[in-house]
């Protein structure tokens, strides 16, 4: 399926962010392995924070220490209210405050890689400079029954001073 072109295309824009906290899981793995470990690791987020009684005060997200290739260096996780209590694999950790360009993709995953190329090029044509690491916010939770295009993904790039 293609997602809507307008929305998927929409002008980045730049954006000052601050300091989130967050519980996550972490990963390094293959790429072709994350679908599960997404899976699985939101899942058992979602026990061990409800457990402790922590709040979640944002949508899920991903953030990459690098850019992947054939494996991924990441976190995937929630905004919190508070630091959770590392257990089950999940841990606390942040998102980054400051500067970064953002812009939302709309419509399917497999769309992201083009997107996260757009957002770059957006990038560098403002002759700005990009830093690491970057995050994908899933705005629209994910259902089997739903229509990709209407899936909406947050690209958050930070910007070096």
């Amino acid at each position: 399926m293609t997602s809507n072109p307008t929305d998927s295309q929409a002008a980045p824009t730049l954006v000052t962010l601050p300091e989130v906290t967050t519980a996550v899981v972490r990963g390094s793995l293959p790429v072709s392995d994350l679908p599960g470990f997404f899976d699985s690791a939101f899942g058992t987020l979602v026990e061990t924070v409800s457990a402790q009684q922590i709040g979640i005060v944002g949508a899920a997200f991903a953030l990459h220490h690098r850019p992947p290739t054939d494996t991924a260096d990441l976190e995937v996780g929630f905004p919190t209210d508070r630091a959770v209590r590392p257990e089950d694999g999940v841990v606390s950790s942040g998102l980054p405050a400051g500067r970064v360009a953002r812009m939302v993709h709309a419509g399917a995953y497999d769309g992201l890689p083009g997107a996260w190329h757009r957002l770059q090029t957006w990038i560098e044509e403002q002759g700005l400079t990009p830093t690491a690491p970057v995050w994908e916010v899933y705005v629209t939770e994910p259902r089997p029954d739903m229509d990709p295009r209407d899936l909406r993904t947050e690209l958050h790039w930070p910007l070096a001073d």
